[in-house]
C-alpha cells in the first residue's frame, strides 16, 4: 500500500487511546476511534456518586516498564499526583502478614509454617513435569504454600480451577520463592517486602486512573464517535457497520473490543476461527465501594484475602491514594473485588452486603462502622480478566493470524486476551506500538504472538 491507509480504531479504552494519542503526536489525520459507550478509559475509567466519592474499576495503580508511557502520564498529571510506597498485606489465619506470602510465612501458626517450609524443601529436590497452572505451583512453592495460599488465592481471583490454567503468564505476576529469603524471615523474623515493579507508584490527585483517559479523550476529540457500538465487520469490503447504521470504511482496523466478541461481530470468518472462541475464557467481578464518614485509621494501600470465608479477594484502601477521593476530610473509602464465573457464581442481589459484613467479620470495619456508611457503590463488569487458559494460546494461534491476514489488529487486555501484557502501561502501549508499526513498520515490543508466527511487516 502506497497511499496512507485509512484507520479505524473499536474502543476507547487504554489502548484505543494510545493508538489515538500516537497518530495525533504524529501528525496523522485519517482515522477515527469508535467506542460503544458514552466514556472512555474502559476498564481503566473511574466514577465519582452523587456522595462525592469517586471509584476506579479495581485496585489500579500507576507503575510503568516504558519511557514513553511515563512522560506520557507525567504531561497528563501535571504534577498533581501522589506518590506512595506499596504497603500490601494478607489477611489469613485472623492476622495480617506482609505481601507477598510466600516470602513472609513467619508469622503463621506454627503448623502453618512447618506446612510450608517442608513442601517448599520437598519442592526444591526433584523436577516435575508442568503442564498447567496447578503443578507449576505445587513444583515451585510446594504442598504446603500451594494449599494454604496459591491454590485457593487464585481460584478467587481467576473464579478458574488453577489446573484449567496455563503457567506462560507469569513472568512479574508471581513472586516465585527464594529459600533463603524463607528462611530468614522464619528464623529472624526479617520481613521480606521489596518485590515487585509497583513497590513504589503514584496516583492522580484528583479523579481516580480515569483522570488520565479523560484527559487522553481532549487530545482526540476531534476523532472519537462516542455512544457508536460496533453492529459488524466486513473483512472483504473493510467497512465497520455501526449500531446507528453509519458504515466506516478502512485500510487497516485496530479492534481492541473482546476477541470473542470480534469473532461474532465479524462476516465471513472460517469455521475454525468461529470454533476457536470457545477455547477463550474469562471472569466477571463485582467491584464494591463502601464510604466510611470517619478515618482510615490504617497506612495500608491494599490486602488480600485468600480464605473463602468473604467474598472479596482484595480490598483497596483507595482513600489512601489520594485525599481527593472521598467527599470530605477524614473519610475512608474501601474497594472491595470479588471474582464471578460458572465455576465461580457470586450473587449481586447479596453481594454488597455480603461485603460489608466480611469487612466486618476482617477488622477492616468495626460493627459500630454500619451506622458510619456514607455511600455504597457497587460495579458488575461481565469481563474482567482474560482466564489464561490452558486452551488459549492454541486458540489465539488460530485467531490472530486470521484476522491479520484481513487488516485487522486486535489488541489490548481483552482483544489480545494476553493477561500478562495486560496493565494500564501494557494496554496503552500495545496502541502506542500498533501505529509505529502500521506506519512505519517498526516491531510491536509489547505483544506477545501467542501460539502464532511472525506478525509481518507494516503497511507502507
Amino acid at each position: 500500500m502506497t497511499r496512507e491507509p485509512r484507520i479505524v480504531i473499536v474502543g476507547a479504552g487504554p489502548t484505543g487511546l494510545g493508538a489515538g494519542w500516537r497518530l495525533e503526536e504524529l501528525g496523522y489525520d485519517d482515522w477515527v476511534v469508535l467506542e460503544a459507550s458514552d466514556h472512555v478509559g474502559g476498564l481503566a475509567t473511574s466514577f465519582t456518586d452523587d456522595a462525592g466519592f469517586t471509584y476506579d474499576i479495581g485496585g489500579h495503580v500507576m507503575f510503568s516498564h516504558y519511557d514513553y508511557y511515563d512522560r506520557l502520564v507525567e504531561k497528563l498529571m501535571g504534577g498533581e499526583f501522589t506518590e506512595l510506597q506499596r504497603e500490601a498485606w494478607v489477611w489469613m489465619e485472623d492476622r495480617f502478614i506482609p505481601y507477598p506470602f510466600q516470602n513472609n510465612i513467619g508469622g503463621l501458626d506454627p503448623e502453618t509454617v512447618f506446612a510450608c517450609v517442608d513442601g517448599l524443601i520437598e519442592a526444591q529436590r526433584g523436577s516435575h513435569e508442568v503442564t498447567n497452572f496447578r503443578q507449576w505451583v505445587d513444583a515451585t512453592f510446594g504442598r504446603g504454600i500451594a494449599e494454604h495460599f496459591m491454590l485457593p488465592y487464585n481460584f478467587k481471583v481467576w473464579a478458574t480451577p488453577a489446573e484449567l490454567m496455563n503457567h506462560v503468564w507469569i513472568g512479574e505476576r508471581v513472586s516465585v520463592v527464594d529459600v533463603s529469603s524463607v528462611l530468614r524471615n522464619v528464623i529472624l523474623g526479617e520481613p521480606q517486602v521489596s518485590w515487585g515493579p509497583n513497590n513504589t507508584f503514584r496516583y492522580p490527585m484528583r479523579g481516580g486512573t480515569g483522570f488520565l483517559y479523560e484527559g487522553m479523550r481532549r487530545q482526540i476529540e476531534d476523532h472519537l464517535e462516542l455512544e457508536t457500538p460496533v453492529a459488524s465487520v466486513d473483512p472483504v469490503a473493510k467497512e465497520v457497520r455501526t449500531a446507528d447504521g453509519r458504515v466506516w470504511p478502512y485500510d487497516v482496523l485496530l479492534s481492541t473490543m473482546p476477541l470473542n466478541r470480534l469473532v461474532e461481530s465479524t462476516e465471513s470468518v472460517p469455521d475454525p476461527v468461529r470454533e476457536a472462541v470457545g477455547g477463550l475464557h474469562w471472569s466477571g467481578s463485582h467491584i464494591v465501594g463502601v464510604g466510611l464518614d470517619r478515618p482510615a485509621g490504617s497506612t495500608k494501600n491494599w490486602i488480600y484475602f485468600p480464605e473463602p470465608d468473604v467474598p472479596f479477594y482484595r480490598v483497596t484502601y483507595l482513600s489512601n491514594y489520594s485525599p481527593y477521593m472521598t467527599a470530605s476530610p477524614d473519610q475512608t473509602l474501601l474497594l472491595t473485588e470479588t471474582s464471578r464465573s460458572p465455576h465461580k457464581p457470586e450473587d449481586a442481589a447479596t453481594i454488597v452486603e455480603r461485603v460489608v459484613d466480611g469487612l466486618v467479620a476482617t477488622g477492616l470495619m468495626d460493627d459500630e462502622d454500619r451506622g458510619r456508611i456514607v455511600t455504597t457503590w457497587l460495579c458488575s463488569p461481565d469481563m474482567s480478566y482474560p482466564v489464561p487458559s490452558v486452551t488459549r494460546d492454541a486458540s489465539l494461534g488460530v485467531i490472530q493470524p486470521w484476522l491479520r491476514s484481513q487488516d485487522i489488529w486486535s489488541r489490548g487486555r481483552f482483544g489480545g486476551w494476553l493477561y500478562e501484557i495486560g496493565n494500564m502501561d501494557h494496554s496503552a502501549m500495545q496502541g502506542v506500538e500498533w501505529v509505529d508499526h502500521v506506519l512505519h513498520g517498526e516491531p510491536e515490543a509489547t505483544w506477545i504472538p501467542r501460539g502464532e508466527g511472525d506478525a509481518g511487516e507494516g503497511i507502507r
